[in-house]
């Protein structure tokens, strides 16, 4: 299977869009790029830079690149198909990746391990619909491996863009259940009905996008604590 390919696919099975995509990869690299250039990188029009290639293999959470892009693997075993400056640029990929402790060896190589376990993945959207999801069937069963903190018990996915640019639009995030934070956790909250991922603050909720008014929590409010961020 071509890169370009796999990377539609990476992107689709992680549930995001393409302006999704194009949102996380600017806020944390310097030059600006839009759906259009996700588009073109998912059809073979071009090919992502070194730096936006790492940053879309983070958000996938891609662990293991020789396996989520096997179907490269004859291609780089071609080299002598390619020419100086295409060599280069293999071994500019290969010197990158190895530097990163994201994909480099390491001695814990179980922690890579095939081993899968099932959680629930909610169908209502936090910062959206019903607070009371997580006492509902509308769930599925999602696969996750040891890439997953292990202390995660259920899953649920971002609504908006009100905690960009740690969080995006249609994310998957990892909860642990549990009905106390701390001042400056992030977490899943209901208020007055509604379902809200968002950092705690004192006597409020807070967005991490500062376009967002914080959210104020007050004694006649219906509030509950579902659980913590965990990854």
């Amino acid at each position: 299977m071509k890169l370009s390919e796999t990377l539609a696919q990476l992107r689709k099975a992680s549930g995001y869009n393409q302006s999704a995509v194009a949102e996380f990869i600017n806020a944390h690299s310097c030059k600006q790029y839009s759906s259009k250039n996700i588009s073109h990188w998912e059809t073979g029009v071009s090919t992502p830079p070194i730096e936006q290639f790492l940053l879309l293999c983070e958000l996938y959470r891609v662990r293991d690149i020789q396996e989520a892009f096997r179907g490269l693997e004859t291609e780089f075993r071609g080299l002598t198909k390619l020419n100086a400056l295409g060599k280069s640029r293999v071994e500019e990929y290969i010197a990158l990746l190895s530097g990163n402790a994201l994909f480099a060896k390491t001695a814990d190589e179980e922690y890579y391990s095939k081993e899968q376990r099932i959680i629930r993945l909610y169908d209502v959207p936090v910062a959206a619909g019903s607070g009371s999801f997580l006492d509902s069937e509308a769930y599925e069963d999602f696969k996750v491996d040891k890439t997953v903190p292990p202390q995660a018990d259920f899953a649920v996915k971002v609504s908006g863009d009100s905690m960009t640019p740690r969080f995006v639009d249609n994310q998957i995030v990892f909860i642990k259940k549990q009905q106390v934070l701390e001042i400056g956790d992030i977490g899943i909250f209901e208020l007055d009905g509604d379902a809200y991922i968002k950092e705690l603050g004192q006597g409020e909720l807070l967005s991490l996008n500062l376009l967002y008014q914080p959210i104020k929590i007050h004694d006649y409010n219906s509030f509950h604590i579902f659980g913590k961020v965990v990854g």
